[in-house]
């Protein structure tokens, strides 16, 4: 049997901009894990495409000339379950990312990542996560309260449990079994002032290009860091490190100012 670090996907993209769509097509041919089964600029040829093949993994626009990305993506969904679907989106777009994740797509990449943040994003998926940014995590939250502490208890019977949304419930009920933070954890968990300033932002949906650049480091020096704050957290993804992080109020003093959720 392949394991998951061996094993090549099947990449299909939609995004109408050629600019965009060619520097997707790039970050996907550049990883020997990662195949292009095809590529399109509008909707209605991908939608024949996905009547006559599956895929392992759908990269798509929501504003496509002839119409939504959110028509092909609930259309992949339905016929092809084990496809998971991230949207192409950009800065301030949250509203419809938030969309897309309730129509069943398990996370998102910028616009304006960097290649490699792409490609990790991607195999990511395949490995089990659901990277939606910090931010759109928060913005979700937002939207759950104050639902979410009925909600809660009742993630596992939830329709639709593996969507990115039930992901998020879950991993909120999980990082919290009992709905409260563990002071405890904390005073365990202790940051350098560098990790601190990396770990907020990762929670602002930077890449490692834009953090290596802020910080004024190498993006080699910023995946060190965050490897340690993933040891620290005992986490494995960016999306995962913000919601352990904010369990433990390391994200108390950020999130007050931005407006963000404080834990409870």
């Amino acid at each position: 049997m392949i394991s998951v670090s061996e094993a090549v996907w099947r990449v299909v993209l939609v995004e109408d901009n050629q600019q965009n769509r060619l520097f997707l097509e790039d970050c996907v041919r550049a990883h020997r894990q990662l195949t292009l089964a095809a590529s399109f600029a509008t909707l209605a040829p991908a939608q024949a495409w996905f009547r006559e093949h599956d895929a392992d993994l759908l990269l798509i626009d929501l504003g496509l000339p002839d119409g939504s990305g959110l028509t092909l993506m609930r259309q992949v969904n339905q016929r092809w379950p084990a496809c998971d679907m991230l949207v192409v989106s950009m800065f301030g777009d949250e509203e419809n990312v938030v969309a897309s994740i309730e129509a069943g797509a398990v996370g998102y990449v910028h616009k304006d990542d960097d290649a490699a943040d792409i490609a990790e994003t991607l195999l990511a998926v395949k490995q089990g996560a659901s990277p939606i940014s910090p931010m759109i995590a928060r913005h979700l939250l937002r939207r759950m309260q104050p639902a979410a502490a009925t909600a809660a208890p009742m993630v596992r019977g939830v329709p639709g449990a593996g969507s990115a949304l039930a992901a998020s419930q879950a991993a909120a009920a999980l990082a919290s079994p009992g709905g409260e933070g563990d002071i405890d954890d904390a005073q365990i968990v202790s940051l350098t002032r560098r990790e601190q300033e990396v770990l907020e932002h990762i929670a602002r949906g930077f890449s490692y290009a834009e953090i290596a650049r802020l910080q004024g480091i190498t993006v080699h020096t910023v995946q060190t860091y965050i490897k340690k704050l993933y040891g620290k957290l005992a986490v494995h993804s960016r999306s995962e490190a913000v919601f352990e992080a904010n369990r433990l109020g390391l994200l108390d003093a950020f999130n007050a100012s931005v407006g963000g959720v404080p834990r409870r």
